[in-house]
């Protein structure tokens, strides 16, 4: 069965009933490694094809389906047709040409990518990709076709083997015959088939909003034309082509693409890309939507970074980012609420004035066209309730995204209130990631070897607790090193860090973690010694003014870091015990943050003689 991006509930509102049947034929009678996608954008203007089919052997084709009926053709030329609408006569683009000019503007730009080019032979530096184009007449059999179109125009103006009419489409057509109209429409075919890295490739240039650490850019400068409804105008970036691209796996891509309407929930493993897929969540609704649109986080710094992402974006009218205490004071300023007396710290307080300022309706509810949620483990059932009331009951959009083996601020480890108890009505949606792509397959192995034990197990139906499945590559093993002190650690990271710039890596590309007491000032003392470049983000003022984009080594205390990823990370001190007397469980879970922020690299220090000191030095 083909996968069908996004999916067919998600696309059926929008569908006209003959792209229903014809996206319900591609679903049944091709096979799962066919990818197919619905009116998706590509290009400097956004054209929007009905369909584009990928296949590993057969190619890449673009299909324009048409509901159209042989007594409303009225004149054909190369370019157009004028067709008999129920407003009156209408001239339209030629669907051929309106799938050719689309398959040509993307061969372009696949064309210019080496990685794409043949290697060897007769056609050594032409594109690798066997290519096609066609129309879909879903009300239009092949004998009606014939009969409306003299035969001397009809083979030149729409040729037969680009087509397939509603008698060729039919819920009884068999398979193979289905597939072989298909890739009738290619002028050749070749006998080697497309490599995964090749299909990331093509699919890298065709939705450059799926890539990863890359900007959303358009695909190609290209002249204007005319051709119809499938084209909308963009902006247009240069380009350049890395070796290596990074974009969102398929199932990333269906679930970001194929989330809909209501309130939802992604539950991912550390590393599965749940912020990746709110970043692009916020580009959708940021087209949808009128009124703002809400994030929110619990860790300061992951805020920070959002800001930045939506920042680059250009999206920053429409979406507005909050670590949520800064979220409360901001609502209490607004509306002039003062912060209600007493002995708690200010920012619970904060809190409760924000709710009960909602209860009074001093505070609206309803401000926002869509709410999304990261971190949403680190939520107070209270907090969870509260902002879920601050979505617009029109559109009703909430999004939460959480990963309850990442929580560090709870006794226990799995959520023990159901998602409909605090007004998140997400049964039956929502989706479970359990494969990180963030580490390499020893980084994960070695975290989740630490961890696994100190989980916990249970908690509600709607919010289990999962454990996660290395798909990242391979790399080198971490490095555990036991140290006869603190300062020991410290001059042992600086040589390293040295050592490692000095052989090419970005101090950016750098964090050094702690779990807590002093590491994070002598670590910051001894960069600034040496001279290398560094971001000490151990207070809210300087979390709140985070730059990813600056070349200097991260330090940060464990906390502060979810959400976060670096090529490589050092944990500084691990076997520090931050508060007196806790559990180990919490330890645990707070170490396996830190050691999950690392991509490629992870080195370990600890000296002290504790419950995860012993643990440590079991896996080192």
């Amino acid at each position: 069965m083909a996968e069908l991006i996004p999916t067919l509930n998600t696309c059926l509102p929008k569908m006209t009933s003959g792209e229903k049947r014809f996206a319900r034929r591609l679903e049944k009678l091709l096979e799962d490694d066919y990818l197919c996608w619905f009116d998706i954008p590509i290009g400097g203007k956004r054209r929007y094809p009905d369909f584009i089919v990928l296949h590993p052997a057969r190619g890449l084709l673009f299909l324009e389906v048409k509901d159209w009926k042989a007594e409303n053709l009225k004149r054909l030329s190369h370019t157009q047709v004028d067709l008999l609408t129920p407003t009156g006569l209408k001239t339209v683009a030629n669907p051929i040409e309106q799938a050719r000019q689309c398959c040509y503007q993307v061969l372009q730009i696949l064309g210019r990518d080496k990685q794409l080019q043949q290697q060897v032979g007769n056609h050594t530096g032409k594109l690798c990709i066997p290519y096609g184009y066609g129309v879909v007449f879903t009300n239009i059999n092949r004998k009606q076709l014939d009969n409306a179109i003299p035969e001397e125009h009809r083979n030149k103006l729409l040729p037969s083997h680009l087509l397939i009419c509603k008698d060729e489409m039919l819920e009884s057509v068999d398979a193979e015959d289905f597939q072989a109209q298909l890739w009738g429409m290619f002028n050749y075919h070749f006998g080697s088939k497309l490599t995964l890295p090749q299909i990331d490739r093509i699919r890298w240039h065709l939705f450059p909003e799926i890539r990863i650490d890359a900007e959303q850019i358009a695909l190609l400068d290209e002249p204007d034309s005319e051709l119809g409804d499938s084209e909308r105008k963009a902006p247009v970036l240069a380009q350049t082509i890395p070796d290596i691209v990074k974009i969102m796996d398929v199932q990333q891509e269906q679930l970001a693409r194929s989330l809909g309407d209501g309130h939802r929930v992604v539950h991912g493993v550390a590393g599965s890309g749940k912020t990746l897929i709110l970043g692009y969540r916020c580009l959708y609704l940021a087209e949808a939507l009128n009124k703002p649109i809400l994030v929110l986080c619990f860790n300061i710094t992951l805020a920070a970074r959002l800001r930045s992402f939506i920042g680059t974006r250009g999206i920053t009218d429409k979406v507005q980012v909050y670590h949520f205490h800064d979220w409360c004071g901001e609502q209490l300023r607004a509306y002039h609420v003062a912060v209600e007396k007493g002995d708690a710290p200010v920012w619970e307080r904060q809190v409760a004035s924000v709710i009960n300022a909602v209860e009074r309706g001093d505070i609206p509810q309803g401000q926002y066209g869509a709410l999304l949620i990261d971190e949403g483990h680190d939520f107070q059932p209270q907090w969870l309730s509260l902002v879920a009331k601050m979505v617009d009951p029109e559109t009703h959009s909430l999004l939460l995204l959480y990963d309850d083996a990442q929580s560090i601020y709870k006794a226990k480890a799995a959520l023990k209130f159901s998602l409909a108890s605090v007004g998140i009505k997400a049964q039956g949606r929502t989706t479970i990631l359990r494969l990180n792509y963030r580490n390499t397959r020893e980084i994960l192995n070695f975290a989740y070897a630490l961890a696994k034990d100190y989980f916990g197990a249970g908690g509600k139906e709607d919010i289990p607790l999962i454990a996660p499945q290395a798909a990242g590559n391979c790399g080198s093993m971490p490095v555990v090193k036991r140290l006869e002190s603190l300062e020991a650690e410290v001059t042992y990271i600086t040589r390293c860090l040295l050592a490692w710039h000095q052989r090419g890596k970005s101090w950016k590309d750098i964090a050094i973690l702690y779990p807590g007491g002093t590491a994070g000032k002598i670590i910051a003392a001894q960069l600034k010694k040496h001279a290398i470049p560094h971001a000490w983000l151990a207070s809210s003022q300087f979390k709140r003014h985070y730059n990813p984009e600056l070349d200097q080594v991260s330090i940060l205390p464990i906390p502060s870091s979810k959400g976060l990823e670096f090529e490589t990370v050092v944990v500084l001190d691990a076997s520090f015990s931050p508060i007196s007397e806790a559990e180990l469980a919490e330890d645990i879970r707070r170490m396996y943050v830190g050691l999950t922020r690392a991509r490629e690299q992870l080195l370990v220090s600890y000296h002290r003689e504790t419950a995860i000191g012993q643990l440590l030095e079991g896996l080192g």
